[in-house]
């Protein structure tokens, strides 16, 4: 089937799941209480994305603050630090490695069966990949940026295996460092290979975004997944001329809506926004969704705009005859 629709991985927190965060933070409450409005919200956000005839669903990350201290926090080998602005008025709390990166059990598995349960879609698995995870983070042990990185590979490897274990068949690899510094492409390539290793008969994805992709292209096409999810709509569609001198040869998850804007897009801008893509994808290459995660924008705002994403879609492959 053509255009199947997905989204990101993030959504929105509704407000009571925000307060209870807040609250456990400050010892109001316990973890079986958070947990409680955890699986509410992850229940809430797998209905509303079935209401809306999304194809391919996520769990919205409801259970996590930051991609990378989630992750960092149940890694063998961080220790997490106090507060640091990432981008305009937010912060989170950055990962410090302080010994070898080692998986010490399950991170994401009962999240990802509990959300499955709950739909007979397929649930993506969605990682924060290795080498963002070395990027985001101080390393006060290894000695090279590369040692660091492949011991995260090595460790989130081991939770890729557990994850398939458990019925996962979506596999995406959050990467949105890659774009940022090309010079170590190579890296970003070697670490891939180690994470997505034995997924054969599994749809493998890395999402990456925001950066200088004229820097990385073609080459990114090397990392070892089926299809990369890429930003296209905030910065206009400006990489459809990168993929016209060079043939995209993977499935892409195409970026039809703004996430850094409020304004909810109408319609026929995101009917534009994807039969410009098929000028140069074939529709069966294109998935469609967001240009990144949902949860800078209000519950309301996501819900917005991916009704409107799901009818662009619907109206696309009406007009080219698509099932």
């Amino acid at each position: 089937m053509a255009l199947l629709t997905t989204t990101v991985g993030s959504f929105p927190k509704p407000e009571y799941l925000t307060k209870a965060r807040t609250a456990f933070s400050r010892g109001q409450i316990s973890r079986d209480e958070l947990r409680q409005k955890e699986e509410q919200a992850t229940r809430e956000c797998i209905a509303l994305q079935e209401r809306l005839g999304l194809d391919i669903l996520v769990d919205g990350e409801m259970y996590r603050g930051d991609m990378a201290t989630y992750f960092a926090e149940h890694l063998e080998g961080f220790r997490i630090s106090g507060l640091v602005r990432s981008y305009g008025n937010r912060y989170y709390r950055k990962p410090i490695i302080v010994g070898p990166v080692r998986w010490r059990g399950p991170i994401t598995v009962e999240w990802f069966r509990f959300a499955q349960s709950l739909t007979q879609k397929p649930v993506k698995a969605i990682l924060t990949g290795p080498y963002t995870m070395m990027d985001w983070s101080f390393d006060e042990f290894y000695a090279s940026r590369r040692e660091a990185a492949l011991d995260l590979a090595h460790a989130l490897h081991e939770e890729v295996l557990a994850l398939k274990e458990a019925g996962a068949r979506y596999f995406q690899i959050d990467e949105p460092a890659i774009s940022t510094r090309p010079e170590e492409i190579d890296l970003a390539l070697e670490t891939m290979r180690i994470v997505t290793a034995g997924l054969e008969g599994c749809k493998t994805i890395t999402h990456i975004c925001y950066g200088e992709f004229d820097k990385i292209y073609p080459r990114m096409l090397d990392l070892a997944v089926d299809q990369i999810d890429l930003e296209m709509s905030n910065s206009g569609f400006d990489m459809l001329q990168l993929f016209r001198t060079h043939p995209f040869r993977k499935e892409i998850g195409l970026g039809v809506i703004d996430v850094h804007t409020h304004v909810v897009e109408d319609v026929d801008t995101v009917v534009r926004r994807i039969e410009m893509a098929l000028e140069v994808f074939r529709p069966e290459q294109v998935y469609v969704d967001p240009d990144c995660g949902l949860k800078t924008r209000t519950p309301e705002e996501a819900e917005a705009k991916l009704r409107v994403m799901v009818e662009a879609r619907d109206q696309v492959r009406a007009r080219l005859g698509l099932s």
